[in-house]
Order: structure tokens, then C-alpha cells, then sequence
């Protein structure tokens, strides 16, 4: 099962699957809306100025939000993450949500996600499911193979502001834009129940949403494989867990009860 989708995401480090969701894009959707209607602390609004030109976003909803919550153990994601993966267990990270209104000019720059977070596993995986038609001029996009440069660029907000812990140890990101020949860059027209699977230090960006018709919805899962550690990272995270500095460090395993394992066959 998904052999050839194994293969790319290993070597590619992202990997795109048809279909797969399509039955749970109505409970999805149902979770966005409640998740619009009731934002958690989390939620962010990136064009406050620009109503018409809406992009927003919210993660770590997924206990309060039940459609997510069902969706997290009742669906095959977890059992997908894992095959895809290679992992013995895989572990529920979080979710995140983003929304981009149609004509939505809102870039979300090139970056990777590992250097947000506070966690680190032998694998990792997004689970990237789209819950509008989204034309391949309006997709995200990908550096194909670059999980394996061994690199952690360093983290910016969406503003672009540099995170306070984007020290010296940390390079900034290649100009990938200003030399797109350069690199492999993956990205597909998708439909509502497909999903791109990618992992945490795959570069990974997009444009603004080019849909007059549709909103760009989506609800990416994320998941931890093997040995999953605690990261103190000297500054914030994304998404916070401030609790989690007082209780633990840098290699600690992290807590079940905030991350926990995923049954799956």
C-alpha cells in the first residue's frame, strides 16, 4: 500500500495522494467552520487591513474542535502518516488551519517548518489535505529533496521578522524565487480529499490564493514517528508551549498526554 507514494516522500521528501480523504472533507469542513466561529488563542488574522483579501490561520484546536478530533482517530491519517513514515508508532503533533479568500494575494513566503517547532523525531510528517479545488497556479509548493540537505534555516514569521532563538547557528533561506531553475520544485492541482504528505524540513511555500470561485481551505495534520523529543529552541515556537519549558528539556521524551500515540493496524 502506497509503495510509489513512499519512494517519492522518501526521496523527495514530499509526496502527493489522490482521493484518499474525500469521504471526511464535509466533517473537515464542518471543523473549519466551527473553528472560524470560535478562534482559539492560537488564531491568527494576517490581513487584518484587507478584509477582501482574507488570509487566517489557527493550530492546536484539534480536542476542542470535534470534527478534528474525530477525524484524528477515526481516519486512516494516522495510519497513512505511519506507513509513509516507516515508524513503528506515530504520535499526533498537532493540526493547522488555513484559509485563503478567493482573489487572496497573501504569500506565504518559502520557509520549513521544522525550526518552529519544539519537537523533534526520527520522522516526521504533514498532512497537507486541501478542502477546495485548488488550480496548480494556486498551489503550495515544494523543494523536492531538500529534507536531506541536513540544513535548519532560520525561522521568520509571516511578516518577516526573524524568531529570537534564528541566531548564528542558523542560516537564512536561499533566494529560491529569484532562482526557481535552480531547484525542483514540486506542486500539483489538487482536489477536495487529496493530501500532500511532507516532512518537517522540506522547504515549502505559496502563492496567493488566484481562485475567483473558491476559497483555498485546507487543514494540515501533523505527526511525529520514533523517539520523540522534547526541543528547547532559546526562544518562541510555533505553535507555544510555554508549560513545557519549566517541566522539561532539551532530549526529554515528550509528554503522552499532549501528544499522544495514534492507534492504527
Amino acid at each position: 500500500m502506497l509503495q510509489t507514494e513512499q519512494e517519492m516522500f522518501s526521496r523527495d521528501g514530499v509526496t502527493v495522494i489522490r482521493g484518499l480523504f474525500k469521504d471526511w472533507v464535509a466533517l473537515l469542513r464542518r471543523g473549519v467552520e466551527l473553528n472560524e466561529q470560535q478562534p482559539g488563542p492560537s488564531f491568527r488574522d494576517y490581513t487584518p487591513d484587507q478584509p477582501e483579501n482574507r488570509f487566517w490561520a489557527d493550530y492546536c484546536n484539534w480536542r476542542r474542535i470535534q470534527p478534528f478530533y474525530e477525524f484524528v482517530y477515526q481516519s486512516p491519517a494516522g495510519q497513512i502518516a505511519k506507513s509513509l513514515m516507516q515508524s513503528r508508532d506515530v504520535r499526533l503533533f498537532h493540526e493547522h488551519v488555513l484559509v485563503k479568500s478567493p482573489n487572496s494575494s497573501k504569500v506565504t513566503p518559502w520557509h520549513h517548518d521544522a525550526p518552529y517547532y519544539p519537537v523533534n523525531a526520527k520522522q516526521t510528517l504533514s498532512l497537507w489535505i486541501p478542502l477546495d479545488p485548488i488550480s496548480r497556479e494556486s498551489s503550495i509548493e515544494f523543494v523536492a529533496g531538500s529534507h536531506r540537505w541536513n540544513k535548519h534555516f532560520k525561522a521568520q514569521s509571516f511578516n518577516g521578522q526573524y524568531y529570537e532563538h534564528s541566531g548564528m547557528q542558523e542560516e537564512s533561506l536561499p533566494d529560491i524565487d529569484g532562482h526557481r531553475e535552480q531547484y525542483n520544485i514540486l506542486g500539483w492541482e489538487l482536489e477536495p480529499g487529496d493530501a500532500i504528505a511532507f516532512d518537517y524540513l522540506t522547504i515549502h511555500g505559496a502563492p496567493g490564493n488566484l481562485s475567483s470561485e473558491y476559497a483555498r481551505r485546507a487543514v494540515s495534520f501533523r505527526w511525529l514517528g520514533d523517539d520523540a523529543i522534547y526541543v528547547n529552541r532559546g526562544g518562541k515556537t510555533s505553535p507555544e508551549y510555554p508549560h513545557l519549558n519549566t517541566i522539561l528539556k532539551t532530549g526529554d521524551a515528550l509528554p503522552i498526554d499532549e501528544f499522544p500515540f495514534i492507534p492504527t493496524l
